[in-house]
This record gives C-alpha cells, structure tokens and sequence, in this order.
C-alpha cells in the first residue's frame, strides 16, 4: 500500500461506535484481543449513497471484483457518469447488455431503479428502522438476497451489529481463528458470534482482516 492510501485512510473518520467496539470485544474475547491490535489503523469505511451501493452490489455477483469494476465503469460510462434510478431506468436493455451486464443483471438493476424511483422503498426511514426491517424490504428486490441486505446495512448504514452468516469468508475465519481450521457449522458460529454483540459488525470486520489484510468496499 504507497503513502498516498495510507494517508488517505488515517485522514477518514472511523464510524463513531468503533473504537469502544474495539475496546470491549479485545476485553471480552482471546481471539480478537490479540487480533485487533495487528489493524488498528484501520477501520470499516462506506462510500456511495443507497441506490449506488447496491447497484454495485448486483454488478458484482458472481464475478471477480476485477470484472465487476470493469463493468460498473463502463455502466457509469453509459449512465453519463451518475448511476441514479432515473438514468438506469432511461437506458434500454441493449444498451444494458453492452455494459456488460447479462440479461439476468439486467432486470435486477432496472428493477433495484423502479424500485427507488417509484417510492416503494422507504428509503427516507431506514435510519429509524430495525435492521431486520430493512432486510425484509431489501429482499423484496429481485437479485438482492439477505447476503447482500446485510453487507448493504455494514457498508452503507454502518450498523454495529451485523452477523453474515451466509458470508464464506466469515465462516472461514472463524473456523481458522477458533477452531483450528476445523468445518464450522452456522451454529457454531452463531455460537462464538454471541460473544461479540452489540459490535457483530466489528469482529466480522476483523475476521475479515485475518484473512485479507487489505480492506473491502462496497
């Protein structure tokens, strides 16, 4: 990583809750005690706004991130440099498809774009609502299932206490950091998450670092 991204990571602000977050989960669990000090200049970090996070969600699907980039810019390139609903909605299916967005795609961003343009999401009331709540409504969507719901509510509306247990990474750290490399069951995990709460986010973050030093967006 060069000095230019390093300064430009300690220069963001953490999300407000993270450095208690740290403080109790390195107090109440071995594991991340001896974790979080390895990565403690950095933190989980959200960009874009909800429509854009989770069309970018949707383009990334089942590809490399290298492709997925490849194709947002080229659907950034066809939506005149700002993916809105309503720049989505007023591209036609070819012009879709040349972006590089297979058919399947296709209906899930226009669908994501109806969706936010019509008012049917409530959006506007998110903030104020339980995050099960808006996994339900983000469900609704085609192409968005609870994986996705649930990286939407860390990386954009940075909730604290978020467990992805449909995460494959998640499960793998977990197996590596607590059971030695053993398979781990969803309760299992569920079981060394309960230590972690109200800061799931957090130590899923971590969990994450153990594997990949180097942090994801979405």
């Amino acid at each position: 990583m060069s000095k230019a991204v390093e300064q430009v990571i300690v220069e963001e602000v953490a999300p407000d809750y993270w450095e208690q977050a740290c403080a109790e989960l390195m107090k109440h669990d071995r594991i991340l005690k001896k974790l979080i000090p390895k990565y403690g200049s950095v933190f989980l970090r959200t960009r874009g706004d909800a429509f854009t996070t989770l069309a970018r969600a949707i383009v990334g699907q089942q590809i490399s991130v290298a492709a997925a980039q490849s194709v947002w810019n080229r659907v950034l390139l066809a939506s005149k440099n700002k993916v809105t609903p309503k720049n989505i909605l007023g591209l036609n299916i070819e012009e879709l498809r040349a972006a590089g967005l297979s058919g399947r795609k296709v209906e899930y961003i226009r669908d994501l774009a109806d969706h936010f343009d019509s008012g049917r999401l409530h959006a506007n009331q998110w903030k104020g609502m339980e995050d099960e709540a808006i996994i339900k409504e983000l469900c609704d969507i085609r192409g968005i299932g609870r994986w996705t719901a649930e990286m939407f509510l860390m990386f954009n509306m940075v909730r604290p206490n978020i467990l992805p247990l449909d995460d494959a990474g998640l499960i793998k750290a977990i197996s590596l950091n607590y059971f030695s490399g053993e398979p781990v069951s969803r309760h299992e995990a569920r079981e060394v998450a309960a230590n972690w709460a109200p800061w799931r986010t957090v130590a899923t973050w971590y969990m994450w670092r153990s594997l990949d030093p180097i942090p994801v967006e979405y």
